[in-house]
């Protein structure tokens, strides 16, 4: 396993906070592939297993943060200031990011659309069927110590064929790690943070005791969706 710089994997102590690009968070990693780990500390501990589970995926995200600091030194001579629509996409997904995946595109866009009822009630039968949820941020893993309802993840949605779902654990983790990796390196895919599609984690069938059609009813979770300007 490697970083986004082609560097091995080594989960290491943190250094003291210092202000140089060689010494920031994401350049580290890039450069010399340690990524600061805290001991006793779940956030680092749920940071360490993503890296593990998806590793592609979070050796793409470190390459993008990379090049978008580099740039941010080459035009302001330094990364301090806004971090820009781009980054915060990738920090959204890297923190609560969630992987949906389904063989069934209708599915997709309902979740899209955030048509709940229509999703998690009506088809849930489909959803338990048709659909997986992976669980990529590490602050998600960290809130679901202690869930509450509010809990939303950033949704990336793929569609696949239906004898992926059949496939074993680790093939369809790789499978979707390398589609996941290759919708981060698309430049269009950090344009908005409304590419990621936003997902009360709860309302997942299994996920919380969600039977009854009233438990979507609280439309501060379950939100109808985003509004468009006047």
């Amino acid at each position: 396993m490697t970083t986004g710089g082609g560097q091995p994997l080594r989960f290491v102590r943190p250094l003291p906070a210092q202000r140089a690009f060689h010494s920031q968070y994401e350049v580290r990693i890039f450069r010399t592939g340690e990524v600061p780990t805290r001991e006793a500390n779940w956030h680092d501990l749920f940071n360490a297993l993503a890296w593990l589970a998806f590793p592609t995926t979070k050796a793409a995200i470190n390459s993008r943060h990379y090049q978008l600091m580099r740039q941010a030194v080459r035009e302001r001579g330094d990364t301090r200031g806004p971090r820009g629509t781009a980054r915060d996409v990738l920090t959204l997904f890297d923190e609560g990011g969630m992987i949906v995946i389904s063989t069934d595109k209708e599915l997709l866009d309902l979740l899209q659309d955030f048509r709940w009822k229509e999703l998690f009630c009506t088809r849930r039968s489909q959803v338990v069927q048709r659909m997986e949820f992976f669980v990529f941020g590490h602050a998600l893993y960290e809130k679901a110590l202690e869930p509450c309802s509010g809990v939303t993840a950033k949704s990336l949605l793929l569609g696949v064929r239906e004898r992926f779902l059949s496939a074993d654990l680790r093939t369809r983790l790789d499978g979707i790690d390398g589609r996941a990796a290759l919708w981060f390196l698309r430049p269009e895919a950090l344009v908005s943070t409304r590419a990621l599609s936003p997902l009360p984690v709860l309302g997942v069938p299994g996920w919380a005791k969600n039977d009854d059609p009233a438990f979507y009813d609280d439309e501060q979770v379950f939100r109808r969706g985003y509004q468009s300007p006047a």
